[in-house]
């Protein structure tokens, strides 16, 4: 086998395709004119890099919107995706766009703040994974420059920091430690001359801007090249500077400590350490300085160095206020100083992170008005709130890979997909006491279950619609609607004006996580002598937990537990619901109306409205069949009796029905459909949410209709050779064939349901 040396190959092609060879200055002009994206400033490199990963569609808060791709961390496979506050981050790239044009915002500091559990991390991470990759394409490669000095004269001093050359000439090369800009290397005029020329070639609204001098490093190799060739008497004095056995342009890898500066909140020393580096004193004393710092001798080691070139992050920001004021002049003068007589050119989107607590920092002296000393950086700080979840089926993905290592990003064309990854069960495997491996099962609606109750707790009360409960907010919210019945109402129905305040208090994810990783070690009181009960986590037990823990866990107010404790009832009711309508349809499974029935039905009616005409399968025009419908109405829909129909011609509200339910939706469907021909064999029939409701949907009355000796009360131990024990077969197993139960989680959620539908059953 040569698995070993494949994996090896693969490896170096990855590397051919990630690093290119050393270029010339004039070499690295000509790329930039064939591909411009490779010279821009940092806040156009960073959108450029979100833009470059496309968008989707999404919906959010029960609006449908716009998301960059970059956000999902594509690149590393979902893995540090930024579930939701797509808003947020909208705000953001669109702040960015004006930052890269040099509209506005040039000196403002992004700011993300919001509680904790709610993807700030992720964001970080997405970004760092984002531009790495971003890096590592055509176009999006990220240069900088090289020197050797050696090459100048024999006797030369070198150039270092951090030890001597070896006698390798590759060894001779040190590149710049804070990613200049090749463009840097020219003269101010002729880069403002070369960067024209380039921007006249774009067809982006943003030009490329580089206005930062060489850093203070490469200024002492420039400088001492200049010199050495002034004493020379070199005529081309610029074209032997950069010429390419002194100067080489190369690309690298954006990452952490090149093109991405991360300050955390461990991270100590003085301001001046945490933002440029400090002065290596051993070095200084080595180096032939004539008496001054040489920058060869300072370590670039700070936020703002590594970062240069692209982002520079201050994370959990409140550990760092001191430094934040620092940073007031950095976006709009683009310089910082090693020291008093050196400074340094940065371009570098500046992004702050943190918790709440930061704010309350900067409103310490809010007060007192005019006096503020904290004013002038608040004015600076461009703020994007990140909330908690507000969306069911987001919420639920976040659990599931809080629990299972999950990366995938859930992309849906319709809701009816979401919606069955919401209702899934989840297996878990651990090891018990003694060492054996069991699998655990979150039966289905448990997740689902947990979601729901964390985004209810989550929600404002106040801008409630009347006639709504948190729970039908919630479904609007995910589904941009809400299906009453027969009725599907759109968000744009409901009325949530007013001051809402969703998502930015609730339970957190990782209180949850916690909730249902204790659920899996637990041990239950519950046995079947066939079935492994003891080891599935029904909804009602998580539930039940998460209303349980909230008196004990830390991170909640006395008001907040008292809140979120009453808010557990209609998440038990929906959930039950959910439970019961899993129960009787897999009762009812065999028991459908066909399709061509359904149509048949339809086309009747079609028909008796409008008069259009009607054939039979031998082609012959007949007439509606009044019987037809009557039995069909009565029947399948069980809307009506006997007694609202005269013989088998409808009375007035079987008139209505048809016409508001039935004709109603098929206009609808031949205007949505005007430039075609029209015809009502053509219609999805699931398109009519009345009809919908028969192909998918049943109740208790149509089960004791369909099996007259069925009794829910012998559900738990059915008597040999009664309908109850054929039915409650059957149901076990097409909601294990069809409803991804196990045997055991389908057993007790069909004894769950029986046990509360017994007491109403006639």
């Amino acid at each position: 086998m040569d698995r070993g040396n494949e994996y090896v190959r693969d490896a170096d092609r990855t590397l051919e395709e990630t690093y290119e060879e050393p270029m010339s200055l004039g070499e690295y002009v000509d790329r930039i004119f064939e591909n411009p994206t490779t010279a821009s400033h940092a806040s156009k490199y960073l959108l450029e890099a979100i833009e470059a990963a496309g968008t989707r569609t999404v919906v959010e808060e029960g609006e449908e919107n716009e998301r960059y791709r970059f956000f999902d961390d594509p690149h590393n496979d979902g893995e540090h995706a930024i579930l939701g506050n797509t808003e947020v981050l909208n705000g953001f790239v669109d702040d960015l766009r004006s930052i890269a044009a040099g509209r506005a915002k040039d000196e403002k500091i992004i700011w993300f703040e919001g509680p904790t559990a709610t993807g700030k991390s992720e964001l970080k991470r997405c970004l760092v994974n984002g531009l790495r990759e971003y890096s590592k394409t055509p176009e999006g490669r990220r240069y900088t420059v090289e020197w050797n000095v050696n090459t100048a004269s024999a006797d030369s001093r070198g150039l270092s920091y951090g030890g001597d050359p070896t006698a390798s000439d590759d060894e001779h090369w040190y590149e710049s430690p804070v990613q200049a800009h090749p463009l840097s290397v020219f003269p101010d005029d002729v880069r403002e001359s070369l960067l024209a020329e380039l921007n006249g070639t774009l067809e982006d609204h943003i030009p490329i801007r580089v206005d930062a001098r060489l850093d203070p490093f490469s200024r002492e190799a420039y400088e001492y090249l200049e010199e050495t060739y002034r004493r020379q008497g070199e005529d081309r004095m610029f074209s032997a500077i950069a010429d390419e056995n002194h100067l080489r342009v190369k690309n690298y890898v954006v990452d952490v400590g090149q093109g991405v500066g991360v300050l955390h909140s461990e991270d100590d020393g003085r301001p001046k350490e945490r933002l440029v580096g400090s002065w290596m004193h051993g070095m200084l004393q080595e180096l032939d300085s004539r008496g001054r710092k040489n920058p060869q001798a300072f370590s670039y080691d700070g936020v703002l160095s590594q970062g240069n070139g692209v982002l520079t992050i201050v994370e959990d920001a409140a550990q760092h206020a001191d430094l934040l004021q620092k940073l007031l002049n950095v976006p709009d003068e683009q310089s910082v100083k090693l020291d008093k007589g050196i400074g340094m050119d940065v371009d570098t989107q500046m992004l702050i992170i943190s918790n709440p607590d930061l704010e309350a920092q900067l409103n310490q002296h809010a007060d007192r008005n005019g006096m503020d000393p904290l004013k002038a950086l608040k004015r600076r700080l461009d703020k994007h709130q990140f909330g908690y979840l507000t969306n069911l089926s987001l919420e639920t993905e976040l659990i599931r890979r809080e629990l299972t290592n999950e990366t995938e990003v859930w992309e849906a064309d319709e809701y009816e997909e979401l919606e069955a990854r919401i209702r899934e069960p989840v297996t878990v495997s651990l090891k018990d006491r003694h060492g054996e491996t069991k699998e655990r099962e979150f039966a289905p609606h448990a997740i689902e279950a947990a979601a729901l109750y964390a985004v209810v707790t989550r929600l404002d009360e106040e801008n409630l619609p009347n006639g709504l409960d948190l729970v039908d907010k919630a479904l609007i919210y995910d589904q941009g609607y809400l299906q009453e019945g027969d009725t599907r109402r759109e968000k744009e129905e409901f009325d949530f004006d007013g001051e809402a305040h969703d998502g930015e208090h609730g339970i957190p994810v990782t209180y949850t996580r916690d909730t249902l990783a204790d659920l899996l070690q637990a041990d239950r009181d519950r046995h079947h002598p066939d079935l492994p009960v003891e080891d599935v986590v029904m909804p009602r037990d998580v539930l039940n937990a998460m209303a349980d823990g909230l008196a004990s866990a830390p991170v909640f107010s006395t008001g907040e537990r008292s809140e979120f404790e009453n808010r557990i009832v209609p998440v038990k009711n929906y959930v039950f619901d959910r439970q019961e309508s899993d129960v009787i349809e897999a009762i009812m499974h065999d028991k459908r109306v066909d399709e061509e029935t359904v149509a048949e039905y339809v086309e009747h009616v079609y028909a008796w409205e409008t008069e259009e005409p009607l054939y039979n399968d031998r082609g012959e025009q007949v007439e509606p069949d009044p019987l037809k419908m009557k039995l069909f109405e009565i029947e399948h829909l069980g809307r009506f009796s006997e007694a609202e129909y005269q013989g088998n011609e409808p009375r007035e509200s079987v008139k209505g029905f048809r016409r508001e339910k039935v004709i109603t939706a098929l206009n609808r469907h031949a205007w949505e459909h005007r430039d075609e021909d029209f015809a009502v064999e053509d219609v999805d029939l699931t398109a009519i949410p009345v009809i919908k409701t028969v192909l998918e949907s049943h109740d208790w009355d149509d089960v004791e209709r369909t099996f007259e000796d069925f009794d829910p009360r012998q559900w738990d131990d059915p008597p040999s050779g009664t309908e109850t024990e054929a039915v409650k077969e059957r149901t076990i197993e097409t909601m294990v064939d069809r409803f991804d139960y196990s045997e055991a989680s389908a057993e007790l959620t069909s004894r769950h349901v029986m046990g509360q539908v017994s007491y109403r059953w006639d």
